[in-house]
């Protein structure tokens, strides 16, 4: 059984708000933006693995982004495209914001915390 991924025209303008709502996915997005896709460990986040997997469930499940594992790898990847197609500018908008609000700053990875 595979990872739940909207389609794209299921993608919901109040989900994507809402994910994005928080600062840490929010940073997340802005890290993620940089790159066509890594591995989910590899973000500087800084949070326990449980509190983390919450949070790609939610990026995931509002159409954010897309998840795939690889091997012993988890990867994911921004669903630009799809976002761009649904809310046009809006992906743009948010990454500048949180740009200017230091969503950034910390873009060196991070080991998640042990549980």
């Amino acid at each position: 059984m595979g990872l739940f991924h909207p389609e794209r025209d299921q993608l919901q303008l109040e989900d994507v708000l809402a994910a994005l709502g928080n600062p840490l996915r929010l940073r997340i997005v802005c890290q993620l933006a940089q790159a066509d896709e890594r591995v989910c460990g590899s973000f500087a986040i800084g949070v326990t693995k449980a509190t983390a997997t919450h949070h790609w469930r939610v990026l995931r499940e509002s159409g954010i982004v897309r998840q795939w594992q690889a091997g012993r790898c988890h990867y994911v990847a921004l669903r630009r495209s799809d976002l761009e197609t649904r809310f046009p500018g809006l992906l743009d908008v948010v990454l500048k914001d949180g740009a200017k609000d230091g969503a950034e700053e910390h873009a060196e990875p991070i080991r998640l915390a042990r549980t």
